[in-house]
């Protein structure tokens, strides 16, 4: 009940469609409640007493009462329809403006298609407990209790009868929606699987393709689309025997009252009007009591995605600004690391009492093997993640408490792999301002030597690059990703291996590109490439999260430390040996 209560905030907005709503359907079951009693009148006082006057008039009733009974039908499955989708767009948004807040770490430990299958097959679930099952748990809600007072009304004995049965239904009806619900996350867990790896596979089409593992990658899904196929048949198994549970209790109520109803009409206690009355009251009985266990089947299940959704909702970020945070004024670019250690998970050092400044315009290289801990350094200065000890300021001040918002505007990232989304060329620079103009755009672009490429594609700035980028080359999409961050305009720029990743003309290119981006900004160049960095004002050699070497390329090449090993690798630059006298 408590995440039923949750789901209907959502509805409050709507409550004058609800209960408009409610109206038409309540007015709809009323007409169904009103058939059996014309029968009965039909039985009783026209065939018996050959009273053509009141034939007519009930016939006509039947027309006026079905007639607006599909103006209400309209009504109810219109507004419904209204109210859902509006409830269901409210929060599939809410999930993902939620979703954009939440911190780095939530999305680097789930897999993609999880959180993709939260707004899709989850929030989708909830369709049904919001539309169809709200409509026909107050229709047959409504139904059931104006069968029972009908019922009473015609036969007070007969109907205390025939709820012998009821307590054994809503005792089954308990014990199978809990199981119900149950299998309902299942369900929902095993279409997030589905979701993720088709998401995968679609992402991964190349390495696939270049391996051979189509016949593997088949396998795979085949897999996880059995496990959901025995994950819905639980559910459809649970279904399969509740009803018909619910029927075979109905059907010993309904033999009592047959037999019971028969003898007192043979006794003139009951008209055979009432009893056939009597009989199909019964049976709109037993029916809202058969499809209400399917509703809450139905309800159960959708709750299991809700619960699913609420979690995400009720997840709180990890970097957030803290109370009183204020923005932070327009910076020259001095950015220091004060004792700063880090860890991803506890007892496994990541970064450990890191010490560094960086000067207004200074060139910063980062080296190192791989997991020495120089992403680690990028991550931070915009606060992906906040250190487990020790400050970092810009321009002395504190980042923890500025807002995010101000600190990221002021900050500059190219990665290795660039992102780039599915729109015109000219769309994925402006998203580095969205406020420039079409003059400033084509500048950034210039100046990141990518003007030349673009005006020779077919539509120029206006020409679709697809998903990630995929019709450009690997070069191409880095200057774009360069004149985006031109156009932004940041005081500090990291730059995370964003040549590691092409050829040597193409790098040639982009080189040039970060050369004059670089202009009087504060840089962290992350490079495995030390050709890349030899311009550095400062080199930073990493070994096991901590700061091993620091200096300029000449300096630490003559010093024959970590730094002039890797050169000496990677330029195959060792002084022979000394040949041996035979």
């Amino acid at each position: 009940m408590n995440l039923y209560k949750r789901l209907l905030t959502y509805v409050k907005p709507y409550m004058f469609q609800v209960v408009v709503a409610l109206g038409c359907i309540i007015l709809a079951a009323a007409a169904n409640l009103y058939v059996p009693w014309i029968i009965k009148d039909v039985i009783d006082d026209v065939l018996t007493a050959k009273d053509m006057t009141m034939l007519n008039i009930i016939a006509g009733g039947i027309i006026i009462v079905f007639l607006l009974r599909g103006v209400f039908f309209y009504g109810q499955t219109y507004l419904m329809a209204f109210v859902g989708q509006r409830v269901i767009i409210d929060i599939r948004e809410a999930l993902y403006r939620h979703l954009q807040r939440l911190s780095l770490s939530y999305f680097e430990t789930r897999r993609t298609g999880a959180i993709m299958s939260y707004i899709t097959n989850d929030v989708a679930a909830l369709q049904s407990a919001l539309v169809e099952s709200v409509i026909e748990m107050v229709t047959e809600a409504f139904i059931l209790v104006g069968s029972i007072i009908a019922m009473f009304v015609l036969h007070w004995k007969l109907s205390l009868l025939t709820f012998t049965t009821l307590p054994l239904v809503f005792q089954a009806i308990n014990i199978f929606g809990r199981k119900l619900r149950s299998a309902g996350t299942v369900m929902q867990e095993r279409a997030a699987d589905i979701t993720s790896v088709l998401q995968e596979t679609v992402l991964a089409v190349r390495v696939i393709k270049s391996f051979v593992r189509e016949d593997y990658e088949i396998e795979r899904f085949g897999r996880e689309n059995y496990h959901n196929f025995r994950a819905q048949m639980k559910s459809s198994q649970l279904m399969a025997t509740l009803t018909p549970l619910i029927e075979f209790l109905a059907a010993i109520g309904v033999t009592v009252i047959i037999w019971y109803g028969g003898r007192e009409v043979i006794n003139g206690n009951l008209t055979s009007g009432a009893l056939i009355a009597f009989l199909i009251y019964v049976v709109n009985l037993t029916n809202p009591v058969k499809r209400l266990s399917r509703v809450y089947g139905n309800v159960q299940k959708a709750l299991a995605a809700a619960q699913r959704v609420f979690d995400v909702l009720d997840t709180r970020p990890d970097i957030e600004d803290m109370p009183g945070a204020t923005d932070l004024p327009p910076i020259s670019g001095e950015v220091s690391f004060n004792n700063v250690s880090f860890e991803y998970k506890p007892g496994e050092p990541a970064l450990v009492d890191i010490s560094l400044t960086a000067r207004p315009g200074q060139m910063v290289a980062i080296v190192g093997p791989s997991g020495a801990g120089k992403t680690t350094i990028a991550n931070l200065i915009p606060r992906f993640y906040d250190p487990t000890a020790g400050t970092i300021t810009i321009d002395g001040t504190d980042i923890k408490t500025v807002t995010l918002a101000s600190l990221r505007r002021q900050i500059g990232i190219v990665p290795q792999e660039t992102m780039l989304f599915n729109g015109t060329v000219y769309e994925n620079i402006l998203y580095g301002d969205l406020g420039a103009s079409r003059e400033a755009v084509i500048a950034a672009a210039k100046a990141a030597n990518a003007d030349n490429f673009i005006m020779e594609m077919s539509q120029g700035y206006e020409t679709q690059i697809g998903e990630r980028g995929a019709k450009l080359s690997g070069g191409q999409r880095q200057r774009i990703a360069i004149a985006r961050a031109i156009l932004k305009n940041p005081s500090v720029l990291i730059l995370d291996e964003a040549t590691s990743a092409l050829d040597t003309e193409s790098e040639a290119l982009v080189q040039e590109a970060l050369d004059k981006l670089m202009v009087g900004r504060t840089s962290f160049v992350i490079a495995h490439r030390l050709s890349t960095v030899q311009r550095a004002d400062v080199i930073l050699v990493m070994e096991r999260g901590r700061i091993v070497e620091t200096g300029s390329h000449a300096a630490l090449v003559n010093t024959g430390g970590l730094y002039s090993k890797l050169y000496q690798i990677q330029f195959d630059s060792r002084p022979e040996a000394p040949a041996k006298e035979v």
